[in-house]
């Protein structure tokens, strides 16, 4: 089932295992068209504060099979984790606002254990046409 339908959308809360679905697909949906990442990171991330459940969200976000995979759960050995509360990864995730990451961040809100400049690497360099139709789909779908 294709969640893109112009007005249509279907709209999920972000991180509830329904977004986590609709994103998957989007990104399979993209497959193979996105030029591999620039940088191999292993990242966790532990987001806390969720609304809808009394315990932190595990996540992780890997590049070194040459594509960008991410899912719910951790990953063994990685490079970093970040600790990070629900709204603001959501404004990096879902809005795509590296100020508000940078801001939380010199607040004392993100916290890093790790590798450092793999997180900082991340955040150098455009973003590709195709990772920005991904960034696309995955706002129209979250609420």
């Amino acid at each position: 089932m294709t969640h893109y339908e112009g007005a249509n959308v279907a709209k999920f809360q972000f991180l509830t295992p329904e977004w986590v679905e609709a994103a998957k697909q989007i990104r399979e949906e993209f497959e193979g068209e996105a030029p591999a990442p620039a940088h191999i990171v292993r990242m966790n991330q532990v987001i806390t504060e969720v609304p809808f459940s009394e315990e932190d969200i595990l996540a992780f976000m890997d590049t070194s099979d040459g594509a960008m995979k991410m899912d719910l759960g951790a990953l063994e050995d990685p490079d970093l984790t970040v600790t990070v509360d629900y709204l603001t990864a959501k404004a990096i995730i879902v809005d795509g606002n590296p100020q508000a990451g940078m801001q939380a961040f010199m607040a004392g809100k993100i916290k890093v254990v790790g590798d450092m400049t793999k997180m900082m690497a991340l955040q150098a360099g455009a973003q590709d046409p195709t990772a920005a139709a991904i960034a696309e789909r995955i706002q129209a779908i979250t609420e």
